[in-house]
């Protein structure tokens, strides 16, 4: 059986203000071009969906077009709802959608919801997790202590009856690592507390293939079998070197399954270009590549340039950024520095530093409990 893993479509994104419908239009177009060209029996789609939890009247239309046109050819849809979605509006209409084979997993239930389909080497189970928290969980399995996110998919699974003799898949929207092995991430992605909501990957041994949303970037993790397809597009700078695909997988008998990357190529791609401004606009350089491009461009000049961003967005109209880099700029790089280091540092690892510089004593480990479960309790009544 082959089967298309998708993830983190975020219809109605807007990066640095521009919209990137038209652009999620043509990639979406180009996902259907695969699937007449492959003919999945299935498309996997693992969470953020949308953007926002309310998206646009355009996103929404957007994807009922998409869904719509998966319908036509007669491919099965497994979704699942991310932490960028509102898992009621996702899930909507599920029980009518079940009818015409498309199955969403909107909001936790209990359970995770189960679809089984058949093919020459048997029966295949297509489990869906939508994105969960402790708190979700908690309230399902009183009898069990759970504490973090690890705890909260280990209890789901532990209740699900999975049969290890028969195939078995997994659609899930989570922050998966391998013992000290993270994925690489991007900008574009949140992860809500850092260190708190982290899953390590051997809780999914009993699934043949795992298909992951909730990293941008394509990648396995602790297996090749487990993996995140990414987003079908850049949605930051720190994507630019990433080659956006589709993961196309054959489930043979059990125990066999083979994957193909097929890449995603974007109306206008998303790159950074550095240097002077005369050579920035100089048409033998620029006419090299596709100017219509959402650029970051780094000027160079020492001496100051007037209306440095109109003279760039003549020749580069989709400019998202500019930066200097010069002499006059360098002061500052330390405190550019520290700045990163923050937004890099998790909420406990802040309020550590926070509690012994007021204190001038560490935090026992009964405060580090404490604060612990307080700010994973305020992770789980985010929207």
């Amino acid at each position: 059986m082959k089967l298309l893993h998708t993830s983190d479509l975020h219809i109605g994104k807007r990066v640095n203000e521009f919209s990137m419908i038209e652009d999620q239009e043509y990639i979406l177009n180009q996902m259907l071009d695969i699937v007449d060209e492959q003919k999945p029996q299935g498309i996997l789609i693992a969470g953020d969906i949308y953007d926002k939890g309310i998206p646009s009247v355009e996103a929404v239309t957007l994807l009922d077009w998409f869904l719509t046109e998966l319908h036509k050819r007669k491919s099965a849809i497994y979704m699942v709802s991310g932490n960028h979605d509102s898992s009621e509006r996702i899930g909507f209409g599920g029980r009518i959608m079940e009818e015409n084979q498309i199955h969403i997993a909107g909001t936790f239930s209990g359970k995770l919801e189960k679809v089984t389909v058949t093919d020459e080497h048997g029966p295949l189970h297509i489990y869906m997790m939508p994105f969960i928290k402790p708190a979700m969980v908690r309230r399902y399995y009183p009898e069990e202590d759970i504490e973090t996110y690890q705890e909260a998919v280990e209890a789901i699974l532990g209740a699900s009856d999975i049969d290890t003799s028969e195939r078995n898949i997994l659609v899930a929207h989570q922050f998966i690592t391998s013992g000290a092995m993270e994925p690489e991430r991007s900008d574009s992605e949140t992860i809500s507390i850092g260190g708190l909501d982290n899953i390590d990957a051997s809780v999914f041994d009993e699934f043949d293939y795992v298909a992951l949303g909730h990293i941008h970037g394509p990648q396995r993790i602790g297996r090749d079998t487990i993996r995140y397809a990414g987003s079908p597009l850049k949605y930051s700078f720190s994507e630019v070197n990433q080659i956006k695909s589709v993961t196309m997988v054959e489930m043979g008998e059990k125990g066999d399954v083979s994957f193909t990357k097929i890449p995603l190529v974007p109306v206008k791609d998303m790159r950074m270009i550095k240097g002077p401004m005369e050579a920035l606009i100089d048409p033998v350089n620029y006419s090299k590549a596709n100017t219509l491009d959402y650029i970051h461009a780094t000027l160079t000049d020492e001496e100051e340039i007037y209306d440095a961003i109109g003279k760039l967005r003549s020749v580069y109209p989709n400019i998202m950024r500019l930066d200097f880099e010069n002499s006059k700029s360098m002061w500052n790089a330390d405190a550019k520095m520290a700045a990163v280091d923050v937004e890099k540092r998790s909420s406990m690892e802040l309020f550590e530093e926070f509690y012994e510089n007021q204190n001038n004593v560490k935090m026992t480990e009964q405060q580090h409990a404490i604060m612990q479960n307080l700010f994973e309790e305020m992770a789980g009544e985010e929207n």
